[in-house]
């Protein structure tokens, strides 16, 4: 009886630190930390919509054209069909890490980067030649404020992606593991998302 005790404290001190956290969720701690990122993010760009809507509503000025200059609808138009591709070569690369198609994953992720990398450019060589600064009117704050503000997520998930492509063609991933890819997808689909939002309500309305 003794000697059936002495294994069993002895298991009971090899334990050091504190005890393991308690998971009271089933979804993924990675996936439901860039979850409630998004969620800060979306509050973000609610201020800044905020200040669209209050200069749209309250300002008599018309929104554009301003000064004869025009929003260029049709550059956009042509970005955010980038931008939506880009939502799909995304999915199509997530599909095929599930199934383990490594060169699906890999193509897949590189045309997701550089679609994303065209967007980016075309809109900054939209900045280049738009015809007025920020500080020229409200509205053109409010633009480049909103605008801006998406490039600079854009940034950030270029990043992510230049770092999941790194991993992929690596081949970090497989089909039993590839949440580096879901994660940093989440983000991405995300920035997707909230351009057209940003799409609609600025170049359109």
């Amino acid at each position: 009886m003794e000697a059936a005790a002495i294994p069993a404290n002895a298991a009971h001190h090899d334990h050091h630190g504190p005890p393991e956290a308690n998971r009271s969720s089933r979804v993924d701690p990675q996936m439901l930390g860039m979850m409630l990122f998004i969620i800060s993010e979306i509050m973000v760009f609610g201020a800044f919509f905020t200040a669209y809507f209050f200069i749209r509503v309250v300002h008599n000025d018309p929104w554009f054209p301003i000064n004869g200059v025009e929003l260029p609808k049709l550059v956009a138009g042509f970005n955010t069909a980038i931008l939506v591709s880009s939502s799909l070569t995304l999915h199509w690369a997530e599909t095929c890490a599930k199934k383990g198609n490594r060169f699906g994953l890999k193509a897949g992720m590189l045309t997701t980067f550089l679609l994303g990398l065209t967007f980016l450019f075309v809109q900054i060589n939209e900045y280049v030649h738009i015809g007025f600064a920020p500080h020229d009117h409200a509205e053109g704050s409010i633009f480049y404020g909103l605008t801006g503000l998406h490039g600079a997520h854009v940034a950030i998930g270029l990043t992510l992606l230049a770092i999941v492509n790194i991993r992929a063609f690596k081949g970090h991933f497989t089909p039993e593991n590839h949440l580096g890819i879901n994660v940093p997808g989440i983000y991405w689909h995300f920035v997707d998302v909230m351009w057209l939002v940003v799409y609609f309500t600025v170049y359109i309305l």
